[in-house]
């Protein structure tokens, strides 16, 4: 297990909801950087397909609790390495719920980038 990514994090899952997502994602985007926000939408749309398993979508709320709360691990003030644990809560995220990520979903999170962020800067963001 990554020594970043917090033991049992479906504990966060009190610390999410949509509106605390949003508004953590336009407060930090900047420093969090373009390649978190669509790790944060892919699983904002796994999250929401109704094919998803239950205990996948209590890690889900889970990491982006983790995600929304401004102290956590390494917290989020600190310059260059604040996201590093939210980078890796979300990575491990992810990979334990690969299978769920489809097309639509993927799709879905690159149109929503497309719109925060136009075109030229999805261009940075690595396809999953």
């Amino acid at each position: 297990m990554n020594p970043l990514v917090p033991r049992n994090i479906e504990k966060y899952q009190k610390h999410y909801s949509d509106s605390r997502l949003l508004s953590k994602i336009g407060k930090t985007f900047r420093k969090a950087g373009i390649k978190a926000v669509h790790l944060v939408l892919i699983l904002y749309y796994v999250l929401a397909d109704k094919n998803t398993p239950k205990r996948h979508k209590a890690l889900i709320i889970g990491t982006l609790g983790y995600f929304i709360l401004p102290f956590d691990l390494m917290p989020d003030l600190l310059p260059a390495l604040g996201y590093t644990d939210d980078m890796a809560a979300l990575a491990a995220c992810i990979k334990a719920v690969y299978d769920n990520v489809t097309p639509a979903v993927k799709y879905n999170a690159r149109q929503k980038l497309h719109t925060w962020f136009g075109t030229e800067d999805c261009g940075k963001v690595d396809e999953i």
